[in-house]
């Protein structure tokens, strides 16, 4: 009997069950602001200019409350100095609707005069990243800190806090402009 009840509560759960659907969302920006270099073990013993470009993809996200995890890549360089290939792995925790917070590690190879060297990093990113339900593409910008430690001769440490803006907001005016000097498309 107790089989019976077991079946006929799995074949209901399978005909009535929804299916759940939940599209990766991605994004591409800068990171743009100070940041603090130290070599030998100390943290910050000069502080410069921090650029790099970033995209990432969400996976299992379909509102702004859930979770989401997904890879992430990026290339910056600290100072104008060295160039900083890296990637690894973003995670995002939804404590609030509108702000969550996004958490990645990750490698990175900095390449310097001292030659090619790795390193691991970590980021903290709090600031808009809601769920966009009428595209895969979900617009992001907000404050990110930074932390990289290099594992080669220098033993580099990198902390930065800036600014991340979203791909988008950097690419309207140039899209503006070109559509300005085009003109208007002719009515056939």
């Amino acid at each position: 009997m107790r089989s019976v009840a077991g079946l006929a509560a799995l074949c209901a759960l399978l005909l009535f069950a929804r299916t759940g659907h939940a599209d990766p969302q991605w994004n591409a920006g800068i990171v743009t602001g100070v940041c603090g270099r130290g070599a030998d073990g100390h943290l910050w013993q000069d502080t410069c200019w921090f650029n790099g470009v970033t995209a990432d993809v969400l996976f299992g996200r379909n509102r702004d409350a859930d979770f989401a995890l997904g890879p992430y890549v990026d290339f910056s360089t600290a100072g104008f100095d060295d160039i900083r290939p890296g990637g690894g792995l973003s995670a995002l925790v939804p404590w609030h609707p509108i702000f969550p917070l996004v958490l990645s590690v990750g490698g990175y190879g900095r390449h310097s005069d001292a030659g090619w060297e790795p390193g691991v990093a970590s980021q903290l990113f709090v600031g808009s990243r809601s769920y966009n339900f009428h595209s895969s593409y979900g617009i992001t910008a907000g404050l990110v800190v930074d932390y990289q430690h290099g594992l080669g001769d220098t033993r580099e440490n990198l902390i930065v806090i800036g600014l991340r803006i979203d791909g988008l907001a950097v690419a309207l005016p140039f899209i503006a402009g070109y559509s300005l000097i085009r003109g208007a498309p002719e009515d056939d």
